[in-house]
């Protein structure tokens, strides 16, 4: 049977091995270092009393015994062929510290000493010994110090044993420590399971809490609960998207409804083709809703694809689109003012015819005398297509609102007949789609650019007036000279 352990047991199980591992690499270091560290002292002091003797043996003053200070410490003076000369308190007269071959390595050790059994100089422990050259070149000399190495390997037992007390005593405060660190540090994420479990369990809208610290969890808090908010309100434009279309869906279906119940009480005084009529304007109006619902939704599915329009993409002329559209309404009210050139972009031939319909049964409804259609070039990358009426216009405080699905003014733009707030948003998804943007002015304001023909200004009057400004990308390889 596997076991499951908590995040914070497993942390806390990593981090103390951790440490666990760096505390005996670092004990086993500081043993290590500290042993050469005394190995090295003992063969200073052994070469300082070296030196020492040998300057006695240049000055022929060579006292017998050897003067030494402490009772681990012998000295030996021999000649070159081994014989000794003189010796301390406690050092052997006839045997030289060293053998031959125990001579000959310590020649050739990088140290300049070499470790011996203490038994054979009558000490404890292992024994340093290092030989000093002195004497003349008439009368050769070595001298051979030995220093015990006892003491100093007490010392490092005496450090290993501490060590070892102190080892499972010291893992055993860290893993307390890490434990409890561990355990503050997981605890705003623990904080943030709860609320996450709460807002779960709930309809209502909520937020994370947000601990201090200024760390990678408050930054993780503060996206979780921005990406709330972005979840709560496209929640929220659903829920008003789905309301507004159930709503606009009502009134036709109500209508139809209606009128097939007043025709079933009258029987055979039943005005049949009126009836027909009715109710085929009504179900016209009911499948532009539901179209309009199916675009848009369409439209929301490929948000996160960044220019794709909805169909499939080819070259489109604008002062074409423009003519073909505009032949579908009288005229008055719809006048087009062809463009001087060619103008080619790249996008969906009927998308962009939809956008242009849109724009102008919004213009036709509201105009008083004229509709302008204008296509013309705004710079060497994009092209504009204007839509400009003489209607009423929309207040600048409501341009942007109006581009909102279901939107109505509460000015005389509003009592269209049969519209249900989605043109203007579908105009919006569509040209957004093929990388242009849209915006609303005042008529009056840039009639001046409107026509290449100076006659832009007349049908407006005083009258405000709307212009639908839409821009698009221009297509570089069909606007060169000659396709047209």
């Amino acid at each position: 049977m596997r076991v499951r352990l908590s995040l914070r047991t497993r942390l806390t199980a990593i981090s103390v091995l951790g440490l666990t591992a760096g505390l005996a690499a670092g004990a086993i270091g500081l043993t290590v270092v500290l042993a050469l560290a005394l190995e090295r002292s003992a063969d200073a002091d052994a070469r300082t009393t070296a030196d020492a003797i040998a300057q006695l043996v240049a000055a022929d003053a060579v006292p017998d015994p050897l003067p030494v200070a402490g009772n681990d410490v012998r000295v030996q003076i021999v000649d070159e062929r081994g014989r000794i000369r003189a010796a301390s308190i406690g050092a052997d007269r006839l045997v030289p510290m060293l053998y031959a071959g125990e001579r000959e390595q310590l020649a050739a050790e990088p140290t300049g000493a070499v470790t011996v059994p203490g038994a054979r100089l009558g000490l404890r422990g292992p024994v340093r010994v290092i030989a000093q050259p002195a004497g003349g070149p008439a009368q050769p000399r070595t001298v051979l110090v030995a220093r015990s190495m006892a003491d100093i390997n007490r010392s490092l037992a005496l450090v290993r044993v501490i060590l070892l007390m102190t080892f499972p005593l010291l893992v055993a405060a860290v893993t307390v420590i890490v434990w409890r660190a561990v355990g503050a540090t997981l605890r705003p994420v623990e904080k943030l399971r709860a609320g996450a479990a709460e807002i779960t369990g709930g309809d209502q809208a909520g937020h994370l809490p947000v601990p201090g610290g200024g760390d990678e969890i408050q930054r993780l808090a503060v996206t979780l609960n921005d990406m709330l908010d972005r979840l709560e309100a496209a929640r929220a434009r659903q829920r008003a998207f789905v309301a507004d279309a159930a709503h606009e869906l009502r009134s036709p279906l109500t209508n139809l409804r209606t009128q097939l119940e007043v025709a079933q009480r009258l029987g055979s005084r039943t005005d049949w083709l009126a009836v027909a009529d009715d109710l085929l304007a009504d179900s016209q109006r009911l499948s532009r809703l539901v179209d309009d619902l199916l675009l848009l939704a369409r439209a929301d599915q490929q948000a996160d694809q960044s220019g794709v329009v909805l169909g499939p993409v080819g070259p489109v002329e604008l002062g074409e689109l423009a003519a073909t559209v505009a032949a579908r309404y009288p005229r008055p009210p719809v006048r087009v003012v062809p463009p001087d050139q060619p103008l080619w972009i790249a996008g969906d031939p009927d998308a962009l015819v939809r956008v242009l319909a849109n724009l102008l049964d919004n213009a036709v409804r509201h105009a008083r005398s004229e509709v302008l259609v204008t296509a013309r070039p705004d710079g060497p990358d994009w092209h504009e297509l204007l839509v400009t009426d003489d209607g009423p216009g929309v207040p600048p405080a409501d341009r942007q609102r109006v581009f909102d699905r279901f939107t109505r003014l509460d000015d005389a733009r509003a009592h269209d007949a049969g519209g249900a707030g989605l043109g203007l948003a579908i105009v919006a998804q569509l040209v957004r789609r093929h990388g242009g943007t849209v915006e609303l002015a005042d008529a009056g304001r840039t009639d001046d650019a409107a026509g290449h023909d100076g006659d832009a200004a007349e049908p407006h009057g005083a009258c405000p007036g709307l212009q639908v400004r839409v821009r698009l990308p221009a297509d570089p390889v069909d606007d060169e000279p000659g396709p047209a």
